[in-house]
């Protein structure tokens, strides 16, 4: 309505009116007060007896409904004027302008319209047994609105139709509720004028019941209910004791698309007839079974019908047999080809009766049926050699499938559906489809409907679309019968894409998502048993399903490693062969392999693992199609050293060991000449350690080379580039500097987020055996420095509470008591500290440092046996470790209460845990008490700075020990300031 030009524009019924003046029209919609100028197409509008003086308008003529709620009153006519019901949504309309053109046939559906009619007349006095309302449903073209016109026609020859309203999808104002009011008002005061003063009082005692800014609830009850209720009492009730109840026809409610306003509707209508029992009016209502309608309808006080329920062979038999003895007695021309014929009655009975088991009860589908076999078409053929065809049915129906696919074909998604419907393994629901295929739910619908003739379309949208006749399905999938609307079987990879989409809603039980699920990899396994020249141009589409399986299972441990070596293995290997080959575990391998299954195939004879389809191959080999899980060739070296290993363990032969026999030289051809001629030189060929050496020598100069090397193949969990920067403090550029020398034997992924793994588990064993490593050898005591890295994240993760955490601090949290378990126990207090100051690399006057070596100096010196003499250096390393708690209180930054800092947090939660109890004594020189004092009183001075009011700190001794009365890991550091057990002087 916003184009400004100047259009010639369909009026009603779709005749063209006179171009409109280019200044426009100054119209108000409903009486709203909202101008909107220059109207360009009206659709399915009317404006009945209005008469609008254009020129008075455009300089501020009078408005009726601006006048009456000045308190000026309407007047009769004004009423009228204002009164704006849309004319062609009545059983009056002319249906073959206004759809839907539906009647029920002569002779047919006598037993429903019998069952309506005997509930219309049940007196509604003394009769609270009988609902008001009336609720018809059923899919799309199983005869409701052919009932609803059949039912409007008897009761408005009968004069007790109040009023119908036939609504109709994308038909503007028939499709909504913005104007239903109106015109059930408009439609009552025709068929009862005593309702009209009613009206008027009403309009007059409020003009903005007219306007949108009124609740559909409000408008029923000021404007239909209420007024008619009067008028009974007037004396109207006198008609309806005689003759029976009014009636309202409400049909195809779910076309409607105002939802809102339709369960506000159905409520308040509920609603009333609770407070007025004994009004005489019943409404009939007509609905496909959609939620929003069924939550509403579904209850008490409702009669419910299913229409479908109502279904007869013997109805359509009639309709049949009429028909086409009434094109008969109307065609001399095919009267005559009959006779010449000699055929008697034509089709014959037992024709009849075939056509009947072939319609399976739709009243839609006969129709179209009949159409088919009796009107012209393009084919040349009569009605006699179509029936035939009809009968046969598959083929037959060639010439209706194509005719009735037509009206929809050129509809946005038509295609995609029809291929849909046609290649789904199970019939899916209008909500299911929307969903697997990314739609709304009206794009479906819009296509459907256009199909009901050949497309059984539920009564709900949660129920499974089906074909009239299997036939269908055989047309849309043989190319040669169905032409353009072939259904590509090559459609079956786009349905495994969808489905791969919708298959990862966690824990969702809807219809779309259970079927992508179970149905992903069939739609795939279909794609790849293709012929190639039935496969078409797919890569744009196999490369998205290819993208979107493979990232969504990239994050677990060794997926590149296993996705690769799939790819590059030159012939297949079964799951055993794959972990053996790259010295994993089985499991591992079944768990990535298992999360790519729509994509990669496991024999269920050999365990032979492949792709199932070669363009899977393609595409990890492409670069720029695969991007981030590009197979590189350089995969083909660890592969190599892989066969290497495996030659070198002289194993039982296996899967695994014959293929390393078999092709570890044509993993060696893809080394560059160079590598090729130095590692043909080199003596020691038939072990790894030759190739380590070098390969690691590469890096070694570079920064951090050691530290980044000895974490990744300490770490318990990999960890990715990120991760290991993260723990190591340093930039990631740096560990990808060092990655990039040695990927010759570790894996380093592209994302800096996945995890980095070494390329065979004998480069952990090679590292960790200094007399093959040499250089390169990592030491046990390493385990110390690792678990400073986790401690240092672990504290931090601790002091500020966070609750979200990166890969690298999870790690530390779960593993760094881990990773301080493994350094070695036999390690004396004074090795201890002379490896805890090593720990020079990284700023070493910090909280961080201070409280590991504090906590690590306390668990040492406390294990084992605690009642076994204490020597005097022992006790210095006591002295030391209480040193480390002054410094850690003294470098302490923050300035919270004591009872959330770190020393009310127990050892193992800082990273260390035993099971220790006994007792220490010491018999110490004053010397050395003196400076353990001098200790004690910084601690209480720290202690006290941070917390004026802490009392109890320090307590008098009067005993010459202290007891570890406790396990040891549940204490804090606090508890081990208490103990104060260094007091024993010698007299």
């Amino acid at each position: 309505m916003g184009d400004s030009s100047a259009k010639k524009s369909p009026g009603p019924g779709g005749v063209s009116s006179p171009d409109l003046p280019s200044g426009g029209i100054n119209i108000y919609y409903n009486y709203s007060n909202c101008q909107i100028n220059n109207v360009g197409h009206i659709e399915n509008a009317n404006f009945g007896d209005v008469r609008v003086d254009h020129d008075d308008t455009r300089r501020g003529g009078s408005d009726p409904l601006k006048t009456a709620a000045e308190g000026q009153g309407v007047s009769g006519s004004e009423l009228d004027a204002i009164l704006t019901p849309i004319t062609d949504a009545s059983y009056t309309r002319n249906r073959k302008i206004s759809p839907p053109d539906s009647d029920c046939f002569p002779g047919t559906r006598e037993d429903v319209i019998q069952g309506i009619t005997d509930w219309v007349d049940s007196p509604v006095l003394f009769n609270t047994d009988t609902p008001h309302v009336f609720w018809t449903h059923g899919y799309v073209g199983c005869g409701k609105s052919s009932v609803s016109q059949a039912v409007s026609q008897r009761y408005g020859g009968k004069g007790r139709l109040l009023g119908s309203f036939f609504f109709y999808r994308n038909s503007g104002d028939r499709s909504r509720m913005v104007r239903f009011a109106v015109t059930l008002a408009s439609q009552m005061m025709a068929a009862v004028p005593a309702t009209k003063p009613f009206y008027k009082a009403a309009v007059e005692a409020d003009p903005t019941l007219l306007t949108q800014g009124t609740s559909l609830s409000t408008q029923m009850e000021r404007l239909v209910y209420q007024p008619f209720n009067a008028a009974v009492k007037r004396g109207l009730i006198l008609k309806t004791l005689f003759q029976g109840p009014f009636l309202v026809v409400v049909d195809g409610l779910d076309e409607c698309e105002d939802k809102l306003e339709v369960k506000e509707f159905i409520e308040h209508l509920l609603d009333f007839f609770k407070r007025h029992p004994s009004t005489p009016l019943r409404f009939f209502i007509t609905s496909r079974v959609e939620r929003h309608i069924e939550e509403c309808l579904n209850v008490a006080g409702v009669r419910l019908d299913d229409l479908v329920a109502h279904g007869s062979d013997d109805d359509i038999l009639t309709f049949l047999e009429t028909s086409f003895r009434q094109r008969v007695e109307k065609d001399r021309v095919l009267a005559a080809e009959v006779q010449s014929n000699g055929i008697g009655q034509w089709p014959t009975r037992d024709d009849l009766k075939t056509l009947v088991h072939h319609i399976g009860g739709s009243f839609i589908f006969a129709s179209a049926l009949f159409k088919y076999i009796v009107e012209p078409s393009e084919d040349g053929l009569t009605p006699t050699t179509r029936l035939p065809l009809a009968l046969d049915m598959n083929p037959g129906l060639d010439g209706l499938y194509t005719f009735t696919l037509a009206r929809s074909q050129r509809l946005h998604h038509f295609s995609n559906v029809i291929s849909t419907l046609a290649l789904l393994f199970q019939p899916l629901s209008i909500t299911a489809i929307t969903e697997l295929l990314g739609l709304r739910t009206f794009e479906v619908l819009h296509i459907l409907v256009n199909l009901q003739a050949i497309v059984h379309i539920p009564g709900t949208d949660e129920r499974p679309v089906t074909f009239c006749h299997t036939s269908l399905r055989d047309f849309l999938t043989t190319e040669s019968r169905s032409g353009r609307f072939f259904a590509p079987p090559s459609h079956h990879l786009y349905l495994s894409y969808r489905c791969s989409l919708v298959q990862d809603e966690p824990e969702s039980e809807k219809a779309a998502t259970l079927y992508g699920r179970g149905n992903c990899g069939n739609h795939f396994e279909k794609f790849a048993r293709l012929p190639p020249y039935l496969q078409g141009s797919f890569l744009e589409t196999v490369d998205a399903l290819y993208a979107l399986i493979l990232a969504r299972s990239q994050s677990l441990v060794h997926f590149f490693d296993v996705l690769w070596t799939v790819a590059l293995l030159f012939e297949p290997l079964p799951i055993s062969g794959i972990a053996q080959l790259l010295g994993l575990q089985a499991s591992a391998v079944s768990g990535v392999l298992s999360s790519l299954q729509v994509i990669i195939y496991i024999s269920s004879d050999t365990s032979l693992v492949s792709f199932r389809h070669p363009s899977l191959y393609d595409y990890l080999t492409t670069e720029s199609r695969s991007e981030c899980f590009f197979a590189p060739p350089s995969f083909h070296r660890h592969l190599f050293y892989c066969c290497l290993a495996l030659r070198d363990e002289q194993q039982t032969e296996t899967a695994a060991t014959v293929y390393s026999i078999v092709h570890h030289t044509k993993h060696f051809s893809f080394f560059s000449t160079g590598e090729q001629e130095q590692l043909a030189a080199s003596p020691s060929l038939q072990t790894l350690d030759a190739f380590y050496t070098p390969a690691l020598s590469k890096a070694q100069h570079l920064p951090h080379f050691s530290a980044i090397i000895s974490t990744i193949a300490s770490l318990i969990v990999p960890l990715s580039i990120a991760g290991v920067a993260e723990l190591l403090s340093i930039d990631p550029s740096e560990v990808v500097q060092v990655l990039v020398n040695i990927q010759a034997i570790i894996n380093s992924p592209g994302n800096n987020d996945l995890p980095v793994t070494m390329c065979h588990k004998s480069l952990r064993d090679f590292l960790t055996t200094e007399s093959r490593s040499g250089p390169f050898f990592i030491s046990p005591s390493y385990q110390l420095q690792m678990s400073y890295y986790c401690f240092i994240l672990k504290l931090e993760h601790l002091l500020n509470k966070t609750q979200t955490t990166s890969p690298a601090t999870q790690y530390s949290v779960q593993h760094c008591r881990d990773h301080w378990m493994k350094y070695p126990y036999s390690t004396s207090g004074q090795s201890l500290f002379l490896e805890l100051g090593q720990l020079s690399h990284l700023p070493n006057q910090t909280l961080s440092y201070h409280l590991f070596s504090f906590t690590r100096a306390f668990f040492t010196l406390n294990w084992g046996d605690m009642h076994r003499p204490i020597s005097q250096q022992a006790f210095g390393d006591f002295t030391r470790c209480a040193e480390f708690l002054a410094l850690a209180l003294e470098c302490d930054p923050t300035e919270a209460e004591l009872q959330d800092s770190w020393l009310y947090t127990s050892f193992s939660v800082l990273g260390m845990n035993m099971h220790t109890y006994g007792t220490h004594r010491f018999k110490v020189r004053q010397e050395q008490a003196t400076a353990l004092q001098r200790i004690v009183d910084r601690m209480s001075t720290a202690m006290r700075a941070k917390c004026p009011n802490l009392s109890g700190v320090q307590r008098p001794i009067d005993n010459d020990m202290f007891v570890l009365d406790k396990r040891i890991g549940l204490w804090t550091p606090m508890d081990s300031y208490h103990v104060r057990f260094f007091v024993h002087l010698p007299s």
